[in-house]
């Protein structure tokens, strides 16, 4: 017989979602004595929970079969849906269709007319998606909808919500599709569905948050995912993707420490998933934006083994290293193979850099016009910022500094608001190109100052390497453009001469002096006397 007291320790356990213990005591009972079907669904969630997904199957099935022996045809087609939809999401699709029929078979057959029914129509309005056909599955999703409505069913009414929003930002009215997206979510904080539809439902949203740019959703979901997790100790589903949601939006926020740590864990947790190639591309882009390039160019290969493109990354990781030719031929190339709006707005940011980086600015106009188009349909915040930021690259290669400042400054600005340091920098640094060309040499300075410091807050050794170089190279270029006089004359300046004794110790007249004098700043591009004194100073002419 059953021991008693273990099962109801396994039951209790489940209601607490202790959900390793729940999976321990209920297995225990199971193997003194095989469960009812009620106590096998629990058995197969709680392992489902933990991460044990062939113990959850084989569970799942003897649940179904327990309930085909007792008479309740509502009950195994319940079972064989879970079982289905857990399969599909692991991507055995074949298997999952079967299991999908055998329950819509077991419905028809009763003459059923229950909530399952509803279920059934989730994978049908998730197969319009991947097929192209939002309308469809918009469509598809409000009929479960009024399934869930008149049996108040709060899981599936999640699901169907949930699915409504993602299909409407597929059509592209993205405001309304968000407010499903949030309605949805307010039933799982409010606890009111169970946790496998929870975790669900809060990976698609975030990953709708993905979709429509928005970074402020992304944060607040991702940390409201967080703590669900950490509220179940023992959870291991769900755990690596909240791990993988959170070290994107940690990479954005300038925690590139935190988010590597967090992308490490996701790729452990989801080592043997789909999902593994994007935690393994994630490491591949907090490694290219510190500089570790070998480091990062693994990472990008292991993301491709697993079936995640390894761009814009390594693409910008080409450019990086200098190989400008084959950066521009990759990222034309998937540019090529990507249709979708959604990925082609993550790839033409890079896509403008690199073709203007190979010189070719026309290119580069097309992909900062297309950019802008999709920045407006979708109005995130976000994309307005990528799409100033290009624009102004762009109108700066063209020659157009006041429209090229106005761009920048914009994006400049957006990027604080939504607390973004990395790309503050970089825009602060064509900031600095701008005021080079105004001939403002103290706004040059604090612009590649503001970035000299943020980078060196986040890390970015490659960025602040570049910096230093292209300081150098330029402090190389004005000391080469001053002629052999002028050095000698700017040396005696910093050394506090005035222009009288200047000329009394070169043998030339004060006219002269004042003249070299007048080329010396213009050259430099500093407006006093002191501004050259100081310059001297930093480049050692004294």
């Amino acid at each position: 017989m059953t021991d008693l007291a273990t099962l109801r320790r396994g039951r209790q356990a489940f209601e607490q979602r202790a959900w390793a213990e729940s999976y321990q005591q209920l297995h225990a009972a199971d193997r003194d004595a095989p469960l009812d079907a009620d106590d096998l669904e629990r058995l197969a969630i709680a392992a489902y929970l933990v991460g044990r997904d062939e113990e959850c199957d084989a569970f799942t099935v003897r649940a179904h079969q327990a309930f085909l022996e007792r008479g309740d045809r509502e009950g195994a087609a319940r079972a064989a849906f879970w079982l289905g939809f857990a399969l599909m999401g692991r991507g055995a699709v074949a298997p999952a269709s079967g299991w999908f029929a055998r329950a819509s078979r077991l419905l028809d057959d009763g003459q059923i007319d229950c909530v399952v029914r509803g279920y059934l129509l989730i994978p049908a309005a998730i197969g319009c998606i991947v097929k192209g056909d939002p309308s469809a599955s918009h469509a598809t999703f409000s009929e479960a909808a009024d399934i869930a409505r008149r049996f108040a069913d709060r899981d599936l009414a999640s699901l169907a919500c949930h699915g409504r929003g993602r299909a409407l930002i597929r059509l592209g009215r993205v405001a309304e599709g968000v407010a499903l997206l949030d309605e949805a979510m307010v039933s799982v904080i409010a606890g009111e569905v169970t946790p496998l539809v929870a975790g669900d439902v809060y990976c698609s949203v975030l990953e709708g948050c993905q979709e429509t740019f928005d970074l402020r959703r992304a944060y607040e979901w991702t940390a409201s995912l967080a703590q669900w997790c950490a509220s179940q100790p023992d959870l291991v589903r769900y755990r690596g993707e909240c791990l993988l949601y959170r070290a994107e939006v940690l990479q954005l926020r300038g925690r590139w420490t935190d988010a590597a740590r967090d992308a490490q864990g996701a790729c452990e947790l989801l080592i043997s998933r789909r999902s593994a190639g994007a935690a393994f591309y994630r490491r591949g882009e907090i490694h290219r934006l510190r500089g570790e390039a070998s480091k990062a160019e693994e990472a990008y290969t292991r993301a491709h083994e697993r079936g995640r493109k390894p761009q814009p990354g390594l693409s910008l990781l080409r450019l990086a290293e200098g190989q400008i030719d084959a950066a521009a031929a990759s990222i034309r190339s998937v540019l090529l193979d990507t249709q979708a709006r959604i990925g082609r707005a993550r790839l033409l940011p890079a896509a403008v850099e690199i073709l203007l980086a190979a010189d070719d600015v026309a290119a580069a106009r097309a992909a900062t016009a297309e950019l802008s188009e999709i920045a407006r349909a979708f109005g995130a915040p976000l994309l307005a910022a990528a799409s100033a930021h290009v624009t102004g690259a762009v109108l700066l290669a063209e020659g157009d500094i006041e429209r090229a400042s106005t761009s920048l400054r914009q994006a400049c600005e957006t990027w604080r608001a939504l607390e973004m340091p990395y790309d503050e920098a970089r825009t602060c640094l064509l900031l600095a190109t701008v005021c080079e060309q105004r001939g403002d040499q103290d706004g040059r300075r604090l612009e590649i100052e503001t970035a000299r410091r943020i980078f060196a807050e986040l890390g970015a050794e490659s960025c602040l390497a570049r910096i230093a170089e292209h300081s150098a190279r330029a402090s190389d270029q004005r000391i080469g453009s001053l002629s052999e006089r002028e050095t000698q004359v700017l040396r005696l300046l910093a050394a506090g001469k005035t222009n009288r004794a200047i000329a009394d110790e070169l043998f030339i007249s004060e006219k002269t002096v004042a003249r070299h004098v007048s080329n010396i700043l213009d050259k430099l591009g500093v407006s006093s006397r002191t501004g050259a004194t100081a310059w001297a100073f930093q480049h050692n002419l004294i």
